[in-house]
């Protein structure tokens, strides 16, 4: 498959100009995927160049090139990996049998639930960051956020070929409905909660696609097991370019601590906020938000619908092949926490019900490898304080621990003693207004705003300096 072909009107490797039908149905779905763009995109920068990494193979090798784009104009396309030649489904019920190029009819609705909402991530962390671009550190970080937003809108195009090639009228309306809700809508959301947060600072940003994106990860990965072998090619493409946006969150806090450390060993004291800078204390607030309201994401912990889907074989489990059982989960159990009277425990469920738990566990392992690497930044630079992932059960509104206070160290708290605590591990009204009174824009190539260090290097070969975003 490899290339894409950008003669056509909407570029693909999927033979979209030998399915007219289809063809039509997408080029008909094109002008309001562009309008809800120019509404609710990065529309300021609208008429900007802006140094852009397009798709032009699905290969291992040399699969993006780099230019000028003015965005409008950026080639959002339909881009599938190539088939792995004698494919089986890898797990549940299916176990061993030729994977599906068609949706099984038994299974119609519970892929689609699985397509759709996959595909209302996508445009709503466009949603969420639209705003932000008035206010980039730099153009560096200004065309970071310019890239992640074009490419999720691209995840976005992914899954409407899905919905339209594969699930006929249902599909097609599915499709029109991720344009029709909005992040934070009060009539029409998004799907799922963490998508209708708020992203009002660089901070959040950073946060945002440490965490956030990394759901994402896991999710595509699990999606990439699929026995709907469409989907999971789908997936595995867009795992290529998810990559580059959790590198902008794990980069992003590294430079925000660079910078918080460099002032706090300069002047010998936790307290940067005089000299323009974000502190720990609040660093570590925001990082207690955006981890806990990113673990709601993968559901309940105990959950027939995770286990639906993989009996159906529609949905694996991270790196999947690489587990060592017998890919059904005959009688196995998985840990998962409960509270009782008042504390803690751990109990063992059937596996297939913890399949959400063992992706959320997979998840926090993952982001305890970047806790790491940010930590060694504050200890290279001699500072002794330490950034800490909270216990899961902290601030959740989904799952075991909804509705049950606990503290960052995880401890079973009263209503009472949260209300009063929970200000010192949460962002405060001040906390965000100190952060928004940073946010100020840089324009300059090589520049940087006060509260950031700059990156180590610059992106694809061009120096930091690089006028990575230009005027018309």
């Amino acid at each position: 498959m490899g290339g894409v072909d950008y003669g056509e009107r909407i570029p693909n490797n999927v033979g979209l100009a030998e399915d007219r039908r289809l063809q039509r149905a997408l080029e008909s779905w094109q002008p309001r995927f562009l309008r809800w763009w120019e509404e609710l995109g990065p529309s300021q920068f609208s008429r900007h160049d802006v140094w852009l990494r397009t798709a032009v193979d699905v290969g291992q090798e040399g699969w993006a090139n780099f230019d000028y784009v003015r965005m409008p104009e950026y080639r959002w396309g339909i881009f599938l990996a190539d088939p792995e030649p004698d494919r089986t489904i890898g797990f549940g019920a299916h176990r061993g049998q030729e994977v599906w190029q068609a949706v099984p009819g038994e299974y119609r609705a519970d892929l689609r639930r699985l397509v759709v909402v996959q595909g209302d991530t996508e445009p709503a962390s466009v949603e969420q960051q639209r705003h932000l671009g008035a206010t980039a550190p730099s153009l560096y970080d200004l065309r970071n956020l310019l890239q992640v937003n074009v490419e999720e809108a691209r995840h976005l195009w992914a899954m409407a070929y899905l919905l339209h090639a594969y699930f006929g009228a249902d599909g097609r309306e599915e499709a029109s409905l991720l344009l029709e809700r909005h992040s934070g809508d009060q009539d029409r959301p998004r799907i799922l909660s963490a998508f209708n947060e708020p992203t009002p600072d660089w901070l959040s940003f950073f946060f945002f696609t440490y965490f956030t994106d990394r759901d994402g990860k896991f999710q595509l990965h699990s999606l990439a097991e699929s026995g709907f072998d469409p989907l999971a090619r789908t997936t595995q493409f867009m795992l290529k370019e998810e990559a580059h946006h959790m590198f902008v969150g794990t980069s992003g806090i590294g430079r925000v601590l660079a910078r918080t450390a460099e002032l706090m060993v300069a002047h010998d004291t936790d307290d940067v906020r005089p000299f323009g800078a974000i502190d720990l204390a609040t660093i570590q607030r925001y990082l207690n938000f955006h981890f806990s309201v990113t673990l709601d994401l993968f559901g309940a912990d105990t959950s027939s619908n995770a286990a639906t889907y993989y009996a159906e074989g529609l949905k694996g489990r991270f790196h999947e092949r690489e587990r060592a059982d017998d890919h059904q989960l005959h009688g196995s159990t998985y840990p998962v926490s409960a509270v009782r009277d008042g504390r803690i425990e751990v109990v063992e469920v059937p596996a297939l019900q913890a399949l959400n738990q063992v992706l959320r566990d997979d998840f926090v392992a993952d982001c305890t490898k970047g806790l790491a690497r940010w930590n060694r930044i504050l200890a290279e630079s001699g500072v002794s304080e330490r950034l800490f992932l909270p216990h899961v059960g902290f601030n959740r509104q989904v799952g075991t621990f909804a509705g049950v206070a606990v503290s960052p160290e995880g401890r079973v708290l009263s209503p009472e003693d949260w209300a009063h605590q929970s200000s010192a591990w949460l962002p405060s009204r001040d906390d965000r207004a100190f952060v928004a009174s940073l946010m100020q824009p840089v324009t300059a190539p090589g520049q940087m705003v006060g509260w950031i260090a700059p990156p180590a290097s610059g992106i694809a070969g061009k120096p930091v300096d690089f006028a990575y975003v230009r005027a018309a």
